[in-house]
C-alpha cells in the first residue's frame, strides 16, 4: 500500500543520511520502522484472544456445533 506522510525537514535530511549509509531504500527504512514500532501491539493484540472461552460455562465445540446446527 502507498501512503503519502509529510516529514519534517531535518528529520527527512536525517533519514536521507540514514538511508545512504545503510545502503537502503528511504521504503524500506520506512517499512522496518513501522514493523519495529508495531511489533508490541502485534504480540498484545494476539495473546487477548487466548484463553476468550476458559472461563465459559459451555464447551466451545460443543457451542460451536450447536450453533451450526441452526443453519
Amino acid at each position: 500500500m502507498r501512503i503519502l506522510i509529510d516529514i519534517p525537514d531535518g528529520d527527512f535530511k536525517l533519514l536521507k543520511s540514514i538511508v545512504k549509509r545503510l545502503e537502503i531504500s528511504r521504503a524500506e527504512f520506512v517499512r522496518r520502522a513501522i514493523a519495529k514500532a508495531l511489533a508490541p501491539y502485534r504480540k498484545t493484540m494476539n495473546h487477548e484472544a487466548f484463553g476468550l472461552w476458559a472461563s465459559h460455562p459451555v464447551d466451545g465445540l460443543e457451542y460451536q456445533e450447536r450453533v451450526r446446527a441452526e443453519w
